[in-house]
């Protein structure tokens, strides 16, 4: 049985998500944050107000290991600030600072807050299957968004299809006619995925459905009225059963080998998570592009080989019930883990691997690690002019039985995006290669923040947790792996020190933007090589 990890509480990772968004988007930037022996100080300038905070250790690069207690100054003393004053502070500082409210804001982030609180509640022992239990470990979620736990609707419509909570669901199942089912792909990936639920009369599809989902669309008058018509009907649920992953709407089914991504009409922490049409169409599009070009690079990029919903005369119907087939994890080789259970600083992975028992195993653990996750992504980008999204959610390593990574697998086509200017996508719908490109800029600055400032920095951060001396030597490591695309002018950049472009979470929820168009804020670079004499 795996151990559970340090002991979270929904007031202290609140507090450490607001800080660290408030240090790295804001105090930094204007140079108001600095050391006091074993603390980080922070100045609010325009509101006049200066915070304090536990320091583990010095920073290296992008990241902090903040820890209680979290005090305000109140002339000359310091006094606890709760995760409720502080989020109250970081509000009045925004809106001081861009010159427009968000009414909004306090209520995510009271919102998260309450569901983490919820979850922590919830939560059991994890399950045996550590592929599994990496996938459900991430209690307190993105260390670095101000309301990481924020989901629409109370606890009760949520817990029982919640990662954190070890939830496992049945998923729902639907027969609809031939002529009303729209899909693209491969067809056989379905017809192997229905043989797990209950048989569809003659004529008719089977089209999988999460509960919770379909409990957001009952009301759905064209839906009603199929169902009530019999043109539609309701399978129920089959006994395979479906383990929610990180993202909380992709569940896995073991029985199958296979991940359905689902549509959600529920905001979870940026965004609504429904399958827009033309996201749909898209990740057939690049699932068939992407394919041979990670053969090439012998790499993992976890298919998308189909998807299918119904075509009734209601857009909301057509996306709400869209699924998304991903490949199963049964082909990779070793035991794949999630990225984001390594390092989250509430789990025990990392400490329960023997690859990491001593600096000098743990030095060369980071080198096959950074070995297997970054080539491909550089490669992609650079060579291919292929924009992954190699964020802690979206990369399993898989590692052998000590735990030495062994390989990684890349998945969701939804954040993979190709650069604007390199590919003929002139049989592709106008909508659908809009969604599908990015400008090479803004495609790098995604990359860089993605694999550097979400992964890379989070892994060594967590392996410096249980080897504290070893966080630079580990960055010095990890340039040799940069320097064989030190031909391309960006890697030359980022060896030489550039800062890096850090995702603005806290500014986008601020300024209520879609998370494509983020803004980015620099951000240290511990690639950064020694200044020449």
């Amino acid at each position: 049985m795996l151990l559970t990890g340090p002991a979270v509480t929904a007031d202290d990772a609140t507090s450490t998500a607001l800080l660290n968004c408030l240090i790295r988007e804001v105090c930094a930037p204007e140079q108001q944050v600095w050391p006091d022996g074993g603390h980080l100080v922070a100045r609010l300038p325009r509101a006049g107000v200066v915070l304090r905070t536990g320091l583990s250790r010095p920073p290296v690069g992008p990241t902090y290991r903040l820890v209680p207690p979290y005090e305000e100054r109140r002339g000359d003393e310091w006094i606890a600030a709760s995760w409720d004053r502080l989020a109250n502070l970081v509000a009045g500082e925004l809106e001081l600072a861009t010159g427009r409210p968000n009414p909004e804001f306090l209520a995510q982030v009271d919102n998260s807050h309450t569901a983490l609180t919820a979850i922590i509640a919830a939560r059991g022992e994890p399950p045996d299957d550590r592929y599994i239990a990496s996938e459900q470990a991430l209690i307190a979620g993105h260390r670095f968004h101000p309301s990481p736990k924020s989901r629409q609707g109370s606890p009760g419509d949520w817990l029982r299809y919640a990662p954190e909570t070890g939830a496992r669901f049945r998923p729902r199942w639907l027969a609809v006619p031939e002529d009303l089912i729209a899909e693209e792909g491969a067809p056989e990936a379905f017809t192997a995925l229905s043989s797990y639920g209950p048989p569809a009369p003659p004529g008719r599809k089977s089209l999988p459905v999460h509960p919770w989902q379909y409990s957001l669309l009952a009301d759905e008058p064209v839906l009603r009225r199929a169902l009530a018509q019999g043109l539609v009907l309701d399978l129920g649920p089959s006994d395979v059963e479906a383990i929610p992953t990180s993202s909380v709407r992709t569940a896995y089914l073991p029985d199958a080998d296979v991940f359905c991504k689902f549509s959600l009409d529920v905001r979870i922490t940026n965004c609504v998570r429904k399958n827009a049409w033309y996201e749909l169409a898209g990740a057939i599009t690049l699932n068939a592009l992407l394919q041979p070009i990670f053969e090439k690079l012998d790499a993992t990029f976890l298919a998308e080989p189909a998807y299918r919903s119904i075509a009734l005369p209601d857009r909301r119907l057509y996306e709400g019930l869209g699924v998304i087939l991903r490949q199963g994890v049964t082909p990779l080789p070793g035991t794949p883990l999630l990225a984001g259970a390594l390092a989250d600083p509430y789990s025990t992975f990392l400490a329960g691997l023997p690859a990491l028992s001593t600096p000098e195993s743990a030095q060369a653990w980071w080198d096959a690690y950074v070995g297997q996750v970054a080539p491909p992504v550089l490669s992609a980008y650079l060579d291919y002019g292929i924009v992954l999204e190699p964020h802690l959610q979206n990369v399993l390593v898989c590692v052998d039985a000590t735990g030495m990574p062994v390989h990684a697998a890349f998945r969701d086509l939804e954040g993979t995006k190709l650069t604007a200017g390199r590919w003929d996508l002139a049989h592709v719908p106008p909508r659908v290669a809009e969604s599908l490109t990015y400008a090479p800029d803004r495609g790098w600055n995604r990359v860089v923040y993605c694999l550097l400032v979400n992964h890379l920095t989070e892994i060594a951060a967590a392996v410096a947790d249980l080897h504290p001396p070893l966080e630079q030597a580990l960055w010095q490591i990890a340039r040799g792996h940069f320097t064989a695309h030190d031909h391309h002018p960006q890697v030359r950049a980022l060896l030489a020190g550039v800062p890096l472009p850090a995702k603005a979470n806290l500014r986008t929820r601020w300024s209520r933007m879609a998370d494509r168009g983020a803004a980015y804020v620099p951000a240290p670079n511990p690639l950064a090589a020694p200044r020449p004499l």
